[in-house]
């Protein structure tokens, strides 16, 4: 049974009461949890996935194809929760993702795990967009939502810090399919909770949606012969396929501009992107799923493939970089609100980020392991000032008309960034790999071995370099030079795909000064719970929240 609306949502800033509102926000910790150690796991196995299955060069589309498909759901349903409420998609989004966890843990394949990952991000993208804007439904009031949402990012960040040593030890211990049968129990347990306690409540009241599919399908055609052309070009220059999926990615892109325009409901509402201040919001989210998501995805690759360390030891020392992004969620939620202007906060936090990627550009297997430690806890500390603050700037400059929309554009946002990060560090990094390997090779054995080392898959698992090192022996030769080139190959062609994340979080902190100042004052507004009822018999709820004013 539904649970019904507080009758002092004016008073409180919620909607339910406080037992209510607890036991909803654990379904969406629980949720929540789930995502949160999938992306952080999935990184930490995916050098020993390779070794296994083979195939580096689908290293990228493990994530790429994930994000991929989220990003098209993420707006999708982020629209369709705004009109007949966010419960049934979120129960939706979490059997999606956790049935696609348990093909992922089956595959038997790197393409099978590919496609698998695909549908896991349609399940990953219809919980971001209804899930995460679930929070500011339940407390319509910023300042009981920043209470609140501690506990959703404590959850999340608890989830984020246990992820990168759990995806270690699991990995090691259990086998590489166990990190995605662990989505399984947090799955059930968020149904549960979620199922029983969370409310239907629909922002906008209005008997028929046109879903924009045509907006949808323009936005998956531009996106995939975007990613194609990042992965083409490295390896065929501009010519041939590259060329295509470039030429045809704009065309899309263009479509999709000028049918928006005539859209009755469009799926991007371009009345958000003119606003300047949402417009450099998305282009900063954006710019941080690029630099995010490819540390997540190739600092492990350089802990154990670069530096040679083992999935436990890789995992512990990247454990603070997520376990600060909680710390630092909790520390921006009691100060923001302080702050005569809350803005300086995204400049703290992507000063944080740029000093600690710059650092791991000059980290080498000499480097000791706390200094790593140091510069992963900058780094977690900078995500944490940035991520809920696009969020909740974001939330209070759409409005309320807008919220879900709003909210649903910067996760994809995000993951365009983060689908963008990761094909392009992955193509520079696998270009750079194959160039950097082949030359060490020629040098000492003129070529003989590139075939045996241009797949770096070798430099993480330990059984092939030991039968590697024995066939070498043999011939009288020594394995361990050839390994030691791939390692530093390895190193020195992820350096080069950080120095560009560099570039990139540079470039975001400028965006900075183009979001309007917020600050928070109180305004009445309003809300509807599905199936509810109190003194007013289905009129809409009354809450607050707060509007940012323009910079003075």
């Amino acid at each position: 049974m539904a649970p019904v609306a507080s009758l002092n949502s004016v008073n409180t800033g919620r909607v339910l009461s406080v037992r209510q509102s607890f036991l909803a926000m654990i379904g969406l910790c629980f949720v929540g949890m789930m995502v949160a150690i999938d992306q952080t796991v999935v990184g930490m196995a995916l050098p020993t996935i390779v070794a296994e299955l083979n195939g580096f060069e689908l290293y990228a589309w493990v994530g790429t194809s994930y994000l991929l498909t989220s990003v098209i759901m993420v707006p999708i349903f982020g629209r369709l929760g705004d009109y007949y409420g966010r419960k049934p998609f979120v129960i939706a989004s979490v059997v999606v993702f956790g049935a696609a966890s348990v093909l992922c843990g089956f595959s038997g394949s790197m393409m099978q795990l590919v496609l698998a990952r695909a549908l896991q991000g349609i399940g990953g993208g219809m919980l971001v967009g209804t899930a995460f804007a679930c929070v500011p439904d339940l407390f319509p009031e910023p300042s009981v939502r920043l209470r609140w949402q501690v506990l959703f990012s404590s959850a999340y960040g608890l989830a984020n810090a246990v992820g990168p040593t759990l995806g270690g030890v699991l990995t090691h211990y259990a086998g590489w399919r166990s990190v995605f049968f662990v989505n399984v129990p947090f799955s059930l347990l968020g149904l549960w909770f979620i199922y029983s306690y969370l409310p239907r409540i629909r922002q906008i009241q209005r008997g028929h949606i046109h879903l924009d599919w045509q907006g949808a399908l323009l936005i998956a055609a531009g996106l995939s012969g975007m990613q194609l052309f990042v992965q083409f070009l490295p390896t065929h220059g501009m010519g041939g396929m590259a060329a295509l999926a470039g030429v045809g990615s704009v065309i899309m892109f263009v479509l999709l501009y000028f049918w928006e325009k005539r859209c009755v409901d469009p799926l991007l509402p371009l009345d958000m992107f003119r606003n300047k201040s949402l417009a450099a919001l998305f282009v900063m989210s954006t710019l941080l799923g690029f630099a995010m998501f490819a540390i997540l995805f190739y600092v492990p690759l350089l802990l154990q493939g670069g530096f040679g360390q083992t999935p436990q030891l890789a995992g512990l020392l990247i454990t603070p970089l997520v376990m600060f992004i909680t710390v630092a969620s909790v520390f921006n939620s009691r100060i923001l609100v302080r702050l005569p202007n809350p803005n300086i906060m995204l400049y703290i936090g992507h000063a944080l980020m740029i000093v600690s990627f710059a650092s791991l550009v000059f980290v080498g297997r000499s480097t000791p392991e706390w200094v790593l430690i140091v510069v992963f806890v900058l780094g977690g500390l900078g995500l944490g000032f940035v991520i809920p603050n696009l969020t909740v700037f974001g939330q209070e400059i759409a409005g309320r008309s807008h919220l879900g929309i709003a909210t649903a554009l910067l996760q994809s946002t995000r993951m365009i960034g983060g689908m963008l990060g990761v094909a392009i560090i992955g193509s520079l990094v696998n270009y750079y790999y194959v160039r950097q390997v082949g030359e060490a090779i020629a040098a000492y054995a003129h070529g003989s071995w590139m075939p045996l080392l241009k797949d770096p898959q070798i430099l993480m698992n330990a059984v092939d370099q030991q039968k590697f090192g024995v066939q070498l022996h043999n011939l009288g030769l020594d394995g361990g030079v050839l390994i030691d080139a791939g390692r530093a190959a390895m190193e020195s062609s992820i350096h080069f795909g950080l120095v560009l994340v560099v570039l990139v979080l540079v470039g975001a902190i400028f965006g900075v000064r183009k979001v309007e100042r917020v600050r928070f004052v109180r305004h009445v507004t309003s809300v509807a719970v599905a199936g509810t009822s109190n003194r007013s018999d289905g009129k809409r709820r009354r809450g607050r929240r707060y509007l940012p004013s323009r910079k003075d």
